[in-house]
């Protein structure tokens, strides 16, 4: 079997890492927006930029 260099096990591990973050964010973003919309649906949506048409 071939050796991978420390260099490529480096990357490989930082892409890894990177990925993960990447996943764990665009839950997190995913998750919020959705309370958004429901706050927005619920009516709750009284900022100061709502408007009363």
């Amino acid at each position: 079997m071939q050796k991978v260099s420390q260099e490529y096990l480096l990357l490989f591990n930082a892409i890894t890492d990177a990925e993960e973050s990447l996943c764990r964010l665009r839950a997190r973003l995913m998750d919020a927006q959705r309370k958004a919309e429901e706050l927005y649906i619920a009516g709750n949506d009284a900022g100061p930029f709502s408007k009363d048409i």
